[in-house]
């Protein structure tokens, strides 16, 4: 392990990070707010930057992977302590540990808040809290497309074989350019949706918030109703379409960017997902008609909030589904676990998994109807190569395992068997509010500090794909 050459890396992160720690404090210049937890934050994160980068910058710059995933896991780790700051120190919670939940909860694109009180905070904090969101979005694309397929994670190599584009294989030469790709796409489609957004009433500082949330999937909002304050059906429809846009793979929008306009079509992960989005909205609404609303309309326009919100793991809502249907609130957990697309800012275990193992599990019920066939497993007109299926397996047990383990933890804390089963999926899903006690209307700040811890570890393994982290545990890993 480099660690030189990783406390460099870090510092240079901490140096971009209180760059950005900036337009929080424009928006708390603007509504002449005590600047001070936002300029102190600023000014430790760029020197302890600037100290790490100084006195560990080395002339070799090559990671090799293992210094990779240290580095993405550190990373994630270091930016929650900082970004955590500005919370801490302006005395907007209660303790560290409710203001790094917060942190991690935002850099994770998670959503899940310990906040009882949303609208009483300043804007720039506010600004802060959902720019963690964006910046933490953005970062997770760039490692999953660059960074997983080292790994052998599975989902990420067949997406890789079957769609070339800006997918680097290598942390190095390929990575600048292809974070550079990525962060004009993503910056281009925040732009429209901040706009189309201010089109339907947003100010400037609401819809940057809520873009932040919607194309980082994670759900912050500025309000403590989250979207359904506002009460109109052109900024529910505005985000429900980048919510799924924010839910593809970012490499599919490159490509349509790019001319090739057959790109969604052409990909098997994709049709999947729609087909899960648009099957799940007609059964909500068809059952929120019946039992809900009054009208169609607002049936389907709740209904598909509701779905694309928890299937892209955004965690946005503008109703409080705990009072629907019992048979929508499960359906809505399965939602959970299926997640968005690989090369997304969404979480979950993903669809490209959920397709290969429902795949894999038909096939084998079909070579119990013919013993001697030989059936090939395909994505599409491709075959899946033997180790992406076993990774894929692997990945699955592992993301059970430990939430189940999770789940039985928070259940010895005292907390009900709904709010400890729905707390780890809605953190190791990144998806923010579940059912229970930190059901829509609710949060996390009953939670009791070992509980918060464990779901501190959730985020951050869902978040990064289980492997990236847990393989530091393993002693290989520290051996030359």
């Amino acid at each position: 392990m480099q660690l030189r050459l990783l406390l460099g890396f870090l510092g240079i992160l901490l140096i971009f990070l209180s760059l950005f720690m900036l337009f929080p404090l424009f928006f708390a210049f603007y509504y002449k707010e005590d600047i001070t937890p936002l300029s102190t934050s600023f000014l430790i994160t760029l020197v302890v930057g600037l100290l790490l980068f100084l006195f560990f910058r080395s002339p070799k710059r090559e990671l090799r992977i293992r210094d990779g995933f240290a580095l993405v896991t550190l990373g994630w780790i270091t930016s929650a302590f900082f970004g955590a700051l500005p919370f801490y120190l302006g005395h907007f919670f209660p303790s560290f540990v409710d203001s790094y939940f917060e942190a991690m909860s935002g850099f994770t694109t998670t959503g899940a808040s310990v906040l009882t009180e949303i609208e009483h905070l300043p804007k720039g904090i506010l600004f802060w809290r959902s720019l963690t969101h964006w910046l933490g979005g953005m970062g997770i694309i760039v490692f999953s497309l660059a960074l997983l397929p080292l790994l052998g994670v599975g989902g990420m190599q067949l997406f890789k074989a079957e769609s070339p584009g800006p997918v680097a294989d290598k942390i190095k030469p390929r990575i600048a350019e292809t974070a550079k790709t990525l962060w004009k796409i993503y910056i281009l489609i925040s732009g429209v949706e901040a706009f189309l957004l201010m089109l339907g009433g947003m100010n400037l500082f609401e819809a940057l918030c809520h873009t932040f949330g919607t194309m980082a999937t994670g759900g912050f909002s500025t309000k403590n109703t989250s979207i359904g304050s506002y009460n109109s059906a052109f900024i529910d429809w505005v985000i429900i379409i980048f919510m799924v846009v924010a839910g593809a793979n970012f490499s599919l929008h490159y490509r349509f960017l790019t001319g090739k306009f057959k790109s969604y079509f052409n990909n098997t992960e994709f049709k999947f997902y729609i087909a899960v989005i648009v099957v799940s909205i007609v059964i909500f609404t068809i059952i929120l008609r019946l039992h809900i609303y009054d009208n169609i309309f607002s049936a389907l326009r709740h209904g598909a909030f509701q779905v694309c919100s928890i299937m892209t793991t955004t965690g946005y809502t503008t109703a409080n589904f705990e009072k629907w249907p019992y048979f929508t609130q499960f359906f809505l957990v399965i939602l959970m676990f299926i997640g968005g697309s690989a090369g997304s800012t969404g979480g979950g275990i993903k669809c490209i998994r959920i397709y290969i193992l429902l795949k894999h599990g038909y096939r084998e019920l079909l070579k119990l109807v013919h013993p001697k066939a030989v059936i090939s497993l395909k994505m599409g007109k491709k075959a899946i190569p033997y180790d992406i299926l076993q990774s894929i397996w692997g990945f699955f047990f592992l993301f059970m395992f430990i939430f189940v383990l999770a789940s039985l933890a928070m259940t010895l804390l005292g907390l009900d068997i709904i709010t400890s089963f729905v707390s780890v999926a809605a953190t190791i899903n990144n998806i923010g509010p579940g059912l229970g006690t930190v059901g829509p209307a609710e949060n996390y700040a009953h939670i009791p500090v070992i509980g918060k811890w464990i779901l501190i570890f959730c985020m951050l393994v869902g978040r990064l794909e289980l492997y990236t982290v847990i393989v530091m545990f393993i002693p290989e890993f520290w051996k030359k």
